[in-house]
This record gives C-alpha cells, structure tokens and sequence, in this order.
C-alpha cells in the first residue's frame, strides 16, 4: 500500500487506501454542511411523512421523529469519529473485527443498501424532474440519474463543495416550506387515537434513518487531519445530520397532514405547488438539494464494493474503475426505479426497516470494537494483509452477526412480515433496541474473550536464546 504524495486534483484519486497525512484537508464544520444536504432534502421529508401515514397524530408523530433521530444519530456521529483518525472508508475498518474475507458478508449488505436509497431517490427525484420540464417519467429518471453521476465521478472534493452550497438552498427552501405548511395546518389537523406499538414502529423507521448513514459516514471523514478532534468531529456530524434531520422530517409530518395522499403521489410536485408563482424554480431547488444524498449512493457504493474484492486498497487507475463502477452502478438502479412506478411511501418504508434489520448487528458490532475493546487502537497497514493480525475469517463475529438478526426476528413489525413478539407488543417494532443490545455485549464478551487468548498464547511461547555477542 502506498502513501506516496499524488497530486492535489479536484477529481478524487484515490480509491479506499489509506489516506497518508500530505493529503489531508479540510474542517470538521465541513460535515455539518455534508449531512445538512444529505439530510434535508425530499426523501429526509418523505421519511418523516410516513409517521403520519402509519397512523400517528400530529404530536406523537414530531415526538417519534424526534427521538428516533437524535437516538439513531448518536451511532451515526460516533461512527465519523473513525474517519479522521483511521484515514480509510468504513467497511475495510469491519475487517478488524469479522476478518480479511468474513467482512465481506456486511460488505455485501451495505452495497444492497446503497441500491435501496439510490432506488427510492430516483423515483421521487425522477417524477420531479418530469414535472418541472415537462418530459415522460423515464426521461426524468435519467436525468436525474445522470445528473447524480457526475457529482459521484469526480468524488469527495465535489461531494463536500456541492453540499456547502446546496445546504444554504436547501435550508432556505425547507424553512419556507416549513412555515406555509404551519400556516395551514389548523384546518387540516384532526387528532387521532394512538397506540404504543405505532409510536415504536414510528420510532424504529425515524432510527433507522440515522443509522443507515452509518456504514459510509466515515467515508466523508476520512481526508480529515488526523488532529481533528474526536468532539468536533462527532458534534458538527451529529447537528448535521441528527438535528437536520429531524427539523425536515417535522416539515414532512407537516406536509402529510396537510397533502395527504398528494404527498405520496407527487412529493415535489405537492411541495411545489404551496407556492404556485415560483413552483419552477422550488422544484429545481428541490431536485438539486437532493445530489449530495443521492451522489452517495453510487460513490459510496463503489468504495465498499471494493474493499470486499481488493486485498490492498488501491485500485489501478482509481478515477477510470470509479467512473466505470458508477455508470454501472447507476444503469442499474436506473432500470430499477422504471419498473418501480409512484408506490414512493410504501417502497421507502419497505427499504428502511430492512436495511435496519440488517445494519443494526454491524453496528452494535464494529462500535463495540472500536470504542470498547480497542479504543481506536488499529495496525491501519494490517487491514490491507490477507494474513494480518485481524485474521482471514473471525467465525465467532460472523456469527453473532447472524445471531444478531435471528435474535431480532421475533420483535419485526414490517409490511412483508410481523414477528410473535412484535404482536404481542401491540404491533410495536423494538427490534433495533434488541438487536444493538444482543450484538454489542456478545461482541464485547467474544472479542475480549479472543484478545485474552492471544495474550496468553504469545506470553506462553518460548522465546528464542539470546547468544552473547562480541564487543
């Protein structure tokens, strides 16, 4: 692995290597305005409608979207606290704790969830652009998509500058949104009975927001100087995207209540029309604000796909295999989003709660490790060995990692299925609590268990004699 100085270039030319301390750039209030845009544009609101459209009230629904985000980003901000003083993307990080080849089994995972969100951003922003300039739904699609592609091809550099600027639109657009829709609010609001199953199950999806940022939010961190402080690093993450969150998602509880079914039919085009004289131009705000979010997926895609396929890190010609992986990457979720049609609500909750499931175990997992078996104390070089110190396949933390999900199952309420105990709980979904708890203390009970062993095998070798020498 190489950490030779390469020239400073606005097109990223690095892949997932590890990135040496010449090449470190940047502040920690940068992530504040990367999460701002990826958090407060029209999916983070289509996201905060659903707790209207699952059954809540108006104030149950800000109380779950409230707690759920500012719960669920804890996670998400300790996991960028890794960027800066490990230098390398998120998931080559996983292969200190499942092993050189076991890591690939959540490598595999996130990269389907990457296919997920880029999935439901191309129907809603699709239909968006269709609207705006007056093109067939598949034309919109594409443009969208292509228009995605080019921020994700040239990388982090863009990514970061497109979100500075995107975040002051997007904010100025969602605060105007946020005050039309207050202002009509009275006539629309009628309370409703609530139970507390729906308000965990509102919980769980407003959570889960959060904590699929999770497995790349160290991907934006990265390039970081090693001497940012962890504080800073976690803060200005955390208001970003945890506090940004949560005001969009208010805003879309708002816009459910007033829009009802027009909501989920039309996002952008409903928003839009709040203010009829310029709805053009909100929808183009709209359509833009969503490229950080949206650029993510097929970047972030690439990054992790790799570090599940290459053994060093580098890759030969990284710009070329990023912009080939991409286009690819984005051909796909393209056709993906033709044949998934409007059902915008019902596919976005689907996708949210089962990326959940499935992150929730990685999570509990690779936080665990970091913060409390070895407190950010990695070999950085070792992640790049096949027959490291980390091991080729760690079977016990695979395994837990399956655990973790079977251990969830029981406690899953979801629209494709609903576990015994999820019924039992009035149709409460507690699955993510559970599976945090179950992942992080038998994590923590097999890997200390592990490093103890190592301990006493290394302490019980014999050592070699040590011959006098001359002189």
């Amino acid at each position: 692995m190489s950490d030779s100085p390469r020239r400073s270039s606005t097109l990223e030319q690095r892949a997932i290597d590890h990135v040496p301390a010449g090449e470190r750039h940047g502040k920690p209030w940068h992530l504040f305005t990367l999460w701002f845009a990826s958090n407060v544009q029209i999916t983070g609101l289509v996201n905060g409608a659903l707790a209207v459209t699952i059954g809540l009230d108006l104030p149950w629904a800000v109380f779950s979207i409230l707690v759920g985000n500012l719960v669920g980003g804890l996670f998400m901000a300790y996991h960028s606290v890794q960027g800066p003083q490990l230098g390398i993307p998120q998931m080559i990080q996983s292969r200190a704790q499942f092993g050189f080849y076991g890591a690939i089994l959540p490598v595999a995972i996130v990269v389907a969830m990457y296919f997920g969100f880029a999935l439901e951003g191309a129907v809603v922003n699709g239909h968006a652009v269709a609207d705006w300039i007056h093109v067939p739904y598949a034309a919109g699609v594409v443009l969208s998509n292509l228009a995605t592609l080019a921020v994700a091809v040239v990388g982090y550099k863009l990514i970061h500058a497109v979100s500075k600027y995107l975040s002051v639109v997007s904010g100025v657009v969602f605060l105007a949104l946020f005050v039309q829709l207050a202002r009509h609010l009275p006539a629309h609001y009628h309370g409703t009975s609530v139970n507390a199953g729906t308000v965990l199950l509102a919980i769980s999806i407003f959570a889960s927001w959060q904590i699929t940022w999770a497995p790349y939010v160290s991907d934006y961190s990265r390039y970081l100087p090693e001497s940012t402080p962890a504080k800073a690093t976690f803060w200005w993450t955390y208001l970003g995207a945890a506090v940004g969150g949560s005001w969009v998602m208010v805003i879309g509880a708002f816009a459910a209540v007033v829009g009802g079914d027009s909501l989920g039919d039309n996002s952008i085009g409903f928003l839009a029309h709040q203010f009829p004289a310029i709805s053009g131009l909100l929808v183009a705000a709209l359509v833009l604000g969503g490229i950080p979010g949206s650029a993510q997926s097929p970047y972030g895609a690439f990054l992790t796909a790799l570090s599940g396929v290459s053994p060093t890190g580098r890759a030969k010609a990284a710009p070329r295999a990023r912009t080939l992986f991409t286009v690819a990457f984005t051909a796909v979720t393209t056709v993906l989003a033709l044949l998934a049609g409007a059902h915008t609500m019902d596919l976005f909750q689907n996708i949210i709660l089962i990326l959940l499931y499935l992150l929730i175990p990685w999570t509990a997992i690779n936080l665990t490790d970091y913060y409390l078996v070895r407190h950010g104390d990695y070999d950085v070089q070792a992640f790049f060995r096949k027959d490291g110190p980390y091991g080729r396949c760690d079977t016990g933390a695979v395994l837990i990692f399956l655990l973790t999900i079977a251990a969830e199952i029981p406690f899953i309420n979801s629209p494709v299925y609903e576990g015994p105990l999820a019924k039992a709980l009035g149709d409460a979904d507690i699955s993510w609590i559970v599976g945090l708890a179950v992942g992080a203390v038998t994590y923590y009970l097999h890997a200390t268990h592990r490093r103890a062993a190592d301990r006493s095998l290394t302490s019980a070798a014999p050592r070699t004699p040590v011959r006098p020498g001359r002189g």
